[in-house]
């Protein structure tokens, strides 16, 4: 038995889903799928019902799952005790969000600068799941947007990044310097996969219903913006994607949304009771990189550093006032 099954088996009882296991674990569907049947064949007991339509725990499965994640946890403890007695700083686990992102790296790499001996985790998770492992300690600061936060995790607006959508090169709309949200009435827009991203598929619809239409739905989903890149390149939908995304796929191009310009907010979240110098140094991090880069301003004559909105739970335009701190 081998801790990395525990910890495969432990994700795939977070996602109840293999593809996203996997992805997250950062391995191929089919190598997590024969390391589970592996542990199953050591133990002499099912642990996960899998058929081509769900995927669920077994009795026993559930059993051993929480012993496994007690198993790991003591384990990241003796892991963490060890680099405290040799003089580390400690460790700091860290959601970037998808990985084409580039807030929290930029945020990450800053910190990282400043506390060189501490040893940083990064972990590409959704916001809800962001928020089972801020609960469950399995994650110390995460990133998104803010809206369904709950009362045990704080927030804090760190960067309202402008909208905009990726599109084919041969598309009509592909010749515009920036495209008014209007000209996206009825043109398929993908949105995330169920679940993987409610906030931002929530984000855009409203912005589209603010402009007078419901958005027409492209079938199927994608996971990660590159999977939905893919599917742009070939012609079959549209995806709003934000300026902080530094994929740029071959057959797709970029235009910033107008009439109105949307901001999407982006907020680090943390345990409310969490006061370590670690989540204490991101947050620093945040605040100074956002003064630095303008990540707060408002348009492109705003000054940097303006104060963000506390309020991130709705679509912020440009024809709106931002209401003060």
């Amino acid at each position: 038995m081998e801790l990395r099954q525990l910890r495969y088996l432990v994700r795939l009882a977070d996602e109840l889903n293999f593809g996203r296991a996997a992805a997250l674990e950062h391995i191929v569907q089919s190598g997590l799928s024969q390391q589970i049947q592996r542990l199953e064949r050591e133990l002499g007991v099912m642990l996960v019902d899998r058929d081509t339509h769900h995927v669920d725990l077994t009795p026993a499965g559930a059993v051993f799952v929480e012993q496994s994640r007690l198993i790991l946890d003591h384990v990241e403890r003796a892991a963490n005790t060890a680099r405290d007695a040799a003089g580390s700083q400690g460790s700091l686990r860290a959601a970037v969000g998808d990985a084409s992102l580039d807030s929290m790296p930029q945020i990450l790499r800053n910190v990282q600068y400043n506390q060189t001996r501490l040893t940083i985790h990064r972990i590409e998770a959704s916001v809800h799941a962001q928020y089972r492992m801020l609960a469950t300690g399995k994650l110390d600061v995460g990133v998104g947007r803010a809206s369904h936060a709950p009362l045990d995790v704080a927030s804090e607006v760190f960067r309202l990044d402008p909208l905009g959508v990726l599109i084919p090169t041969g598309h009509r709309l592909a010749a515009l310097n920036a495209v008014p949200v209007r000209e996206l009435a009825g043109v398929r827009l993908l949105l995330g996969e169920p679940g993987q991203s409610p906030e931002f598929d929530e984000f855009v619809i409203e912005l589209c219903r603010g402009a007078g239409f419901n958005p027409k739905i492209a079938p199927g989903s994608a996971q990660s913006i590159r999977a939905a890149a893919d599917l742009v390149a070939q012609g079959h939908c549209l995806v709003f994607v934000p300026s902080s995304c530094d994929l740029r796929a071959e057959g797709t191009v970029w235009r910033q949304v107008v009439e109105p310009v949307a901001y999407y907010p982006w907020s680090l979240l943390w345990r409310a009771d969490d006061e370590t110098e670690a989540v204490a140094a991101v947050r620093e991090s945040a605040r100074v990189l956002a003064a630095k880069l303008g990540w707060l301003a408002s348009g492109e004559a705003a000054r940097p550093g303006v104060p963000a909105p506390r309020s991130p739970g709705r679509a912020i335009t440009s024809s709106e006032h931002q209401p003060s701190e």
